[in-house]
């Protein structure tokens, strides 16, 4: 018997992933973000169980009925935004917390 992941976990890593792409490819030199986009493909990946983050967020699409067309509308009728940018802070994205996870770039 396959075990299915919450698909709202699904979603909300899909969603963290997409944003920590974009802050990558704005900043590449931004190791913080290169190291939090990184993570959250690896997420991605145990929760698809996956062996590579493209691979993962194919099938996480998949898994959620949610392609490139689909975000499109869903933009088109006022839902999740594809432009949100993570959060900034002052400090790096791995070192801000106690527990040494990043914060969310997701508001």
């Amino acid at each position: 018997m396959l075990l299915l992941p919450a698909k709202a976990e699904v979603a909300r890593h899909l969603e963290l992933y997409r944003a920590w792409e974009r802050m990558m490819l704005a900043a590449p030199a931004d190791r913080a973000a290169r190291g939090n986009f990184e993570d959250t493909g690896y997420t991605l990946c145990v929760l698809m169980g996956k062996r590579c983050a493209r691979e993962a967020v194919h099938a996480a699409e998949r898994y959620l009925s949610v392609g490139p067309g689909a975000r499109r509308r869903d933009r088109a009728k006022g839902g999740p935004a594809d432009d949100r940018r993570p959060a900034k802070s002052g400090r790096s994205g791995r070192s801000g917390r106690s527990d040494g996870l990043a914060a969310s770039p997701v508001t």
